[in-house]
């Protein structure tokens, strides 16, 4: 794994403490982890079981890989330490050493520290960066531009302006994707009306913080370090882009209504202006997410450093 130099992010108040968690704390902390996500887990679940689907709600499990029950799952991330009495009364799922005052998570495997490392260079860079807020959610628009009616995603839902309209407004507006992830699915017709042409080697030069999709992706990046960092930064990520899916389908060419779902109208100079508005809002809350994001995948690296040294890392 290459050593990378990076400035080091503010603490996180959640992690600051170097003392054992009493159990009777820790598991407080569990139960209200387990309490705040079933509230977005069990809706998808129902709906699983009567064969129903949702645009909006179920997409942060269709289109990432985490399963719902997984995202129940509680852990204190990377270096802290759990009061318990045995083995047995600590969380399931986590691979658990004996240390003085209690037990913490064993040293990270090498995928996780990999991955870690993958994504402290990736946060590092794109927090770099001036977040860009001129795309105007247009890359879903791009998704269905000239595309066969029976080839649309959600083609149960009705497009606003109907397939014309909706690609008179892709080629009318400057396309300006930065997210691979996003272009990937563009048609082949929308592909060169980008003013970029992102790659996967390309993501870690171009990702910036006010991309809805960059943002939504802190979870990803949050859950594929996960037993490492904490249950709690899961959820806000997984919190965050749930807003910010809503945002991204309300301006979407797609009509929700039905489902609730006033659109942003960003074929309109007011829609787009109100776009922006709520894009420059989850930038800012996205940032928050990210420094934290960034500390503790460093705590991953440190912890797996301190292993392979045969040092023990200071608990926190």
């Amino acid at each position: 794994m290459s050593e990378l130099v990076m400035s080091q992010p503010a603490v996180d108040p959640a992690r600051a403490s170097s003392l054992p968690l009493p159990e009777h704390e820790w598991r407080r902390r569990a139960a209200a982890h387990a309490a705040r996500v079933e509230q977005w887990v069990r809706p998808v679940q129902e709906r699983r079981l009567r064969g129903e689907a949702h645009p909006v709600e179920d997409f942060l499990f269709t289109y990432y890989s985490q399963r719902p029950a997984r995202l129940l799952r509680w852990s204190p991330g990377a270096g802290a330490v759990l009061a318990a009495v045995d083995r047995d009364a600590l969380p399931e799922g986590c691979d658990w050493e004996a240390v003085p005052g209690g037990f913490r998570l064993a040293a990270p495997p090498e995928g996780i520290a990999r991955t870690a490392a993958w994504v402290v260079e990736l946060l590092e860079r794109t927090a770099s960066r001036p977040a860009q807020f001129g795309c105007f959610g247009l890359h879903e628009w791009a998704m269905v531009h000239r595309q066969p009616a029976e080839q649309v995603r959600h083609a149960s839902w009705p497009l606003r302006l109907g397939a014309d309209g909706t690609s008179e407004v892709v080629e009318s507006l400057p396309v300006r994707c930065s997210h691979f992830d996003a272009f990937r699915f563009f048609t082949p017709e929308a592909r060169p009306l980008n003013q970029l042409q992102p790659t996967r080697a390309t993501q870690a030069e171009l990702e910036q913080g006010g991309c809805l999709h960059a943002n939504m992706d802190l979870y990803k990046w949050a859950y594929k370090v996960f037993p490492y960092v904490d249950a709690e930064l899961v959820a806000d990520c997984f919190d965050l882009a749930r807003r910010v899916r809503e945002l991204d389908m309300r301006a979407s060419p797609y009509d929700l209504r039905a489902l609730g779902y006033e659109p942003v109208a960003i074929e309109t100079a007011a829609g787009r202006a109100e776009y922006v508005v709520q894009q420059r809002a989850f930038a800012a809350e996205a940032a928050t997410l990210r420094e934290r994001l960034l500390a503790q995948a460093l705590t991953v690296l440190e912890v797996g450093r301190a292993a392979q040294s045969g040092c023990a890392p200071q608990s926190g």
